[in-house]
């Protein structure tokens, strides 16, 4: 990959790639030293990419199992709050509701982030996560179940 090419990938998909990997570990520091991992796999990738979206979903795979060795390599807890700006590419959501989507356990979380923050298909979803598209869609639904009771409780509904 050339110098530049890498550049313009970067720029594109850094928040994406922050966003996907702070939802997995709550913290920020964490999340931006994998995204920095994550942003050196796709330097030292000697394959190709079919498309922008194909390249978009390798470094969303690749920030997932980044996560996955970091909980794997030690007990990760972390008792850092949520930072004020969290990057996203759109925020139509209020903070709250970003705020409550966060404590989701993470198999919904995941999901649903994919799902209404990054626009992903369920398929694509699937295809990321390694999931079976029924499972995809029980998560989604489970999780805006939970995200509604939790609402609720909050009298935001």
């Amino acid at each position: 990959m050339t110098d530049e090419k890498f550049l313009q990938a970067y720029e594109l998909y850094k928040k994406t790639v922050f966003s996907v990997i702070y939802s997995y570990t709550k913290n920020a520091d964490d999340a931006s030293e994998l995204s920095q991992d994550t942003f050196i796999s796709l330097y030292t990738y000697d394959g190709s990419f079919d498309s922008d979206e194909h390249m978009k979903a390798w470094l969303i795979r690749v920030a997932i199992n980044n996560c996955n060795n970091l909980f794997r390599s030690k007990k990760h807890l972390s008792a850092s709050p949520i930072p004020e700006d969290l990057p996203s590419e759109e925020q139509h959501e209020p903070d709250e509701i970003i705020d409550v989507v966060m404590k989701l356990p993470e198999k919904y979380r995941i999901p649903i982030h994919l799902f209404y923050y990054e626009e992903y298909s369920v398929c694509e979803i699937a295809a990321i996560l390694e999931l079976p598209e029924a499972t995809v869609k029980t998560r989604l639904k489970r999780g805006r179940d939970k995200l509604k009771k939790t609402l609720r409780k909050e009298d935001w509904l």
